[in-house]
């Protein structure tokens, strides 16, 4: 598979992961009770959570750095990422209650971004030839 189609692959899982991560963020926090009663409760599992951190972390800098080295060396993507992750580990540790459904989802939707403006960086360099082999 050719590295752009496998980033843009990267970044739709990316996006759709951090935009799930988000949603989750927000909305646990207000059906935390109703949970466990529908068989949902790992959801409020604090490894569950960790764990999908991990897996976005390991995703977007899988796709985003390379697309960074291999092409399109724009900054943005990566600045985006960081911020993103910033936010939403500062946000678990440090902050609780109503505030962390708000404060952990702009983390999230901050990720998505990253992954986004990565897609369409990675789509203008293969519309003017600069994709690297």
């Amino acid at each position: 598979m050719e590295f752009a189609k496998l980033t843009a692959k990267l970044d739709n899982i990316g996006m759709t992961a951090s935009t799930l991560c988000a949603i989750h963020c927000a909305l646990v926090p207000i059906f935390i009770t109703v949970l466990p009663l529908i068989g949902l409760g790992f959801l409020a599992n604090p490894w569950f959570e960790w764990g999908m951190i991990i897996l976005a972390f390991i995703i977007g800098i899988s796709s985003i750095s390379s697309s960074y080295f291999r092409m399109h060396k724009r900054w943005l993507p990566l600045l985006l990422l960081s911020i993103g992750f910033t936010v939403i580990i500062l946000g678990h540790l440090f902050i609780t209650g109503w505030l962390e459904g708000i404060i952990v989802p702009l983390g999230g939707f901050t990720i998505a971004m990253a992954h986004f403006i990565n897609y369409k960086y990675v789509g203008a360099c293969k519309v003017c030839n600069h994709e690297s082999h």
